[in-house]
């Protein structure tokens, strides 16, 4: 089983849960859904250019070290594109960080490695994937929430999970917000 998690979309789960996504034992809850021996993770996530924000973005480093190092997960990111943009309040920078090409690529590149697919996306965008690994013999299930997560790419899949209800096993800490300085 190969998972390809988009770190944007489980980020905005995990605010509406208030909680973490326990990653460590997302491998355990897989295999035991699945009855999966071997599980890859794929992990795709942006990252703000150092010197972008007021707090410091080490942590965000090692987080990305403790998924490589200590739970074995490909780590796949790039910093967030800032883009300038002029409307009628002013200028003000957008960024942007859509991994939905690198997802899709990989998906692509691995695909004589794995039989079952795991999308950790609600983004309409990767219907087009969903269906193609369907026509290739792939199981693909999707997991997201039902607030963000698209109708078409919901019942495109084998299944589809909602994130927000699964058991506490699967949830971490509770998420503590940064207090200003």
């Amino acid at each position: 089983m190969y998972v390809f998690i988009d770190a944007s979309n489980l980020w905005a789960v995990q605010k509406t849960k208030g909680r973490f996504f326990n990653l460590e034992n997302l491998s355990q809850f897989l295999g035991d859904t699945f009855n999966a021996k071997k599980i890859k993770v794929f992990y795709y996530a942006a990252y703000p250019a150092d010197g972008t924000r007021k707090y410091s973005l080490e942590g965000k480093h090692k987080f990305f070290v403790y998924l490589k190092k200590g739970l074995g997960f490909a780590v796949i990111k790039k910093e967030l594109k800032r883009i300038h943009v002029s409307t009628e309040d002013g200028e003000h920078i957008q960024e942007k960080g859509n991994m939905d090409v690198e997802i899709t690529i990989d998906a692509l590149h691995h695909i004589q490695k794995y039989n079952t697919a795991a999308l950790f996306s609600g983004d309409a965008d990767f219907l087009a994937l969903v269906k193609y690994l369907h026509h290739r013999n792939k199981k693909v299930f999707i997991f997201s929430s039902r607030n963000n997560v698209s109708q078409e790419l919901r019942t495109a899949g084998d299944a589809y999970f909602d994130v927000l209800s699964l058991g506490d096993g699967i949830w971490g800490k509770e998420i503590q917000h940064r207090k200003d300085k």
